[in-house]
């Protein structure tokens, strides 16, 4: 056969092979399910580290029962934009009980789409690329990030430690199903691993 057929051969299986691993199933969706929390500390001092798990969990006994009964993004969203006072207030009382005067009035929230890095979350990991997210930054916002998944609800503190079931129950109750679930869990597969990649490009992209 004429060397142009082997060719022509190669290039399709190239492609056959590129185009096993895009985003075709909806991996896609990963980034439309779910609204993520970051908190930026005022620095990394001990005290203010400290202060910024404190500001957490004042985050979250507010909107763990306001996301209870939400079964979509949307719904999550709505929630919390219904609660952004309470919120900060909430974070303010514990700036005011921790006699942080110096931080007094510096805290600003706001519920928009963000940049995260990939971030490993107990049993899954979920791509970098844009989310909706809850980001609460604390006076100069010049420390360590604390990064989780607010909705749906696998954020770890006491607001949360009688929350049950696994993250899979929690995706799939939300609108992911178990193969869009499985792109999360498996990164370290070499399969997996390239189609992560690769959704992240996708997201970059057309995002």
């Amino acid at each position: 056969m004429p060397k142009r057929f082997y060719t022509a051969l190669a290039v399709l299986l190239v492609i056959l092979m590129v185009l096993s691993f895009l985003p075709v199933h909806g991996e896609e969706k990963i980034y439309d399910t779910v609204v993520r929390l970051h908190v930026l500390a005022n620095s990394d001092s001990a005290e203010d580290q400290a202060l910024k798990l404190k500001v957490r969990d004042a985050v979250l006994e507010v909107t763990a029962p306001v996301l209870a009964d939400c079964q979509s993004r949307e719904q999550a969203v709505a929630a919390l934009e219904g609660c952004m006072e309470e919120i900060r207030m909430a974070v303010e009382d514990v700036i005011a009980a921790e006699g942080r005067e110096d931080l007094a009035g510096s805290v600003q929230i706001c519920l928009g789409e963000e940049d995260y890095p990939r971030r490993t979350y107990e049993d899954c990991t979920l791509p970098a690329g844009q989310y909706v997210s809850l980001r609460v930054c604390i006076g100069a916002a010049a420390g360590q990030n604390w990064w989780c998944v607010l909705f749906p609800p696998l954020c770890l503190s006491a607001a949360t430690a009688n929350t049950t079931g696994s993250s899979e129950d929690a995706f799939v109750a939300v609108g992911l199903s178990k193969d869009q679930y499985g792109i999360i869990t498996e990164t370290e597969k070499t399969k997996y691993k390239v189609r992560f990649k690769i959704l992240e490009l996708w997201q970059s992209w057309f995002g």
